[in-house]
Formats: structure tokens, sequence, C-alpha cells
């Protein structure tokens, strides 16, 4: 029997301090309890996500996991917390605060849950010691980073000795967009998510690409939430430019070559876009992730995936587990075995 693990799901401490009071300033996301199960994420006075105890509580997250036939779950913070705008001695006690808790969780449901750590990008140096103590220290499998660090794109110079660091230590990276480009324009249905997430995505992934990180650091193990946004689909576009502006190539082969190292999430919500992933990057490539427990999530988990029929029981097997154990440079466990 197939091993199901879930690569994208979000928690937050229930218990989260109130950074607006602590460190003044309102950009701090504080959860506001609004009923026994419920509450909202506030920002700057205003609602920025309401939520249920699904985001909090590990009790019941297994619940669902029970009921969506679920075996783990990969647990990273919510990108509203990443907080890169902030001082980073307060940004780092945000992430220490998260982090503390991810492990926790884990270590009371360690065949439940496996945890992804966060840490404060607008500083190398402190990122870098926060990811050693999450990795090394708290036994949290990878971290979760943002698509941009305060406007500067992944390739800025100041981020490479903490990709150096990541390829070294062999520690995955999970990048999920925020902070995304044009939301000035998208104030109304939601567009952030629908359209500004997917194509804030695709710049941090060509800006890996065509800044040289990739081909500076070839082991870095880099997953891509959102099936990679409209990354998959302009790659195309980015390697036409490679060819036609040579004066700008910092590459010796087109984008889509390095782009052969990127991992992505299945959450694309339709057979054809799992169909094109596995044709494009490979089935070893692609890792089932839902983004539970937000509105967007694909419920059941790996829904798409279910409904791709022309997957052999092997790319079956790896897209809904074996992928992401490997990944995460754990051993695949076998259902019966837990």
């Amino acid at each position: 029997m197939e091993m199901r693990v879930d690569f994208h799901t979000h928690i937050i401490p229930e218990d989260l301090p109130d950074f607006t009071q602590r460190y003044q300033g309102d950009r701090w996301p504080v959860l506001k309890r609004t009923c026994a199960c419920g509450a909202n994420i506030m920002v700057a006075g205003k609602v920025f996500r309401e939520v249920t105890d699904q985001v909090w509580s590990p009790q019941k997250r297994i619940q669902d996991m029970e009921r969506e036939k679920v075996d783990m779950q990969v647990i990273s913070p919510i990108p509203v917390t990443f907080s890169y705008w902030a001082p980073v001695e307060e940004a780092l006690a945000m992430a220490r605060i998260q982090n503390d808790f991810i492990a926790e969780v884990v270590k009371q449901y360690p065949d439940r849950f496996i945890g992804l750590g966060t840490v404060p990008l607008q500083d190398v140096e402190i990122a870098i010691r926060e990811m050693d103590r999450c990795v090394h220290e708290l036994g949290l499998k990878g971290l979760e980073i943002g698509t941009n660090v305060n406007g500067a794109n992944l390739d800025d110079p100041a981020l490479l000795p903490f990709f150096e660091m990541c390829e070294q230590w062999n520690v995955p990276l999970f990048v999920h967009p925020w902070e995304t480009l044009g939301r000035e324009r998208m104030p109304l249905h939601n567009l952030m998510y629908t359209v500004g997430m997917p194509s804030e995505t695709a710049l941090a992934a060509a800006s890996l690409i065509l800044g040289g990180v990739m081909a500076k650091f070839p082991r870095l193990k880099i997953c891509f939430a959102h099936g990679g946004g409209s990354f998959p689909y302009i790659l195309a576009r980015l390697d036409q430019g490679w060819r036609v502006w040579p004066h700008l190539r910092l590459l010796d082969q087109p984008p889509s070559y390095y782009a052969k190292n990127f991992y992505f999430d299945s959450l694309v919500y339709e057979p054809v876009n799992i169909q094109y992933l596995i044709e494009r990057f490979g089935h070893e490539r692609i890792m089932m992730g839902s983004d539970y427990p937000f509105l967007l999530r694909e419920i059941p988990p790996g829904e798409a995936v279910d409904r791709t029929l022309e997957l052999t029981e092997e790319q079956h097997r790896a897209i809904f587990g074996e992928n992401a154990l490997r990944f995460l440079n754990m051993s695949p466990v076998k259902v019966s075995e837990k």
C-alpha cells in the first residue's frame, strides 16, 4: 500500500504572542480568537485570513488526515509570518517560536508530521545560524522561504551564502509566494491569490536560474508551491529570451536545462496540468501537496493526481509519498510499518 504524504500544509501556534504589543508596529500577524474552534489572523487591525482550529491543532489535523486518507503532513509556517520586513532580532524571535512549535508537534506525533522551519532572510548570517538550529538541533527536515526578501529577488548576491550552506548541509527548501509583485493592482476578486501568487512564484524560479544560483549550486534542493505557479508554462519563453539576447546571458545552457533540478508540488487542480508537469520535468520531481487547511486547498489531497489516469503504479506511488520523503532526505516507509 502506498504512503500518502501531503507536502504542502501550514500551521501556526495557538498561543502565538502579540508582537504588536511586544515590539510595536502594525505589520505583525496577530491571532485573534473568534470562538473555541476559530480565529482571525489580523494584520494592521484588519482581517488578513479567517482560520479554524485546523491551523493549530494537531489532533484536528489528524482527524482530517484519517478522513482524507493522508498518512503524513509536512507542516510549515504561514508565509505572512516570515516577517522579512522587521528588525532581524524581532523576526528571529518570531521564527524561533514557530520552529520550536513545529518541532514539538513532530516530537509528539512523529509518525504523522514532518517539520519545515523558517529563518529571517533579511540577515543571512543570522538566517544560517537559525537554519543550523532548525536542522541540527530541532531535527526539522528543511526550510520554507519566501519568493523575495523585501523586494529583492532570490538571486540577490546577499543571499548566496545562504544557498551555499543549504547545499553544503543538504537542506531542502520549499519556496512559497509572499509579498507578491503587482499586488497594488489586485485589490479585487482575490486576484493576489489566483494571479499574483503564481506570477510571483514564476519570477522567483526564473531569478534563481537566470541569476546563476542553480548553476552555482547544482545540488540545491528546491520545491515550488502551487505547481511552480506560472513558471512551467513560461519556461519555453525564458528559453527563447536566452536564445535571442545572447548579450544578457549569464548561463552556458538555456533555462530549461537548469529547471530540471526543480521540484514542484501537485497543487494545480487539473489532471492535464499534472500530466504537463510530468512530461516537462519527470514524475520524480512532483510531490503531492494540498495547501491544507486553507480555502484554496485541494480536497481530498491529491485528487487531481488520482484523476490522472495515465499514471503508472510506480508514478502514483512516487508522487503521493516517495518523492517527498526522498526530497526531505528521509527513507520511504510502508504504511504497514507505521
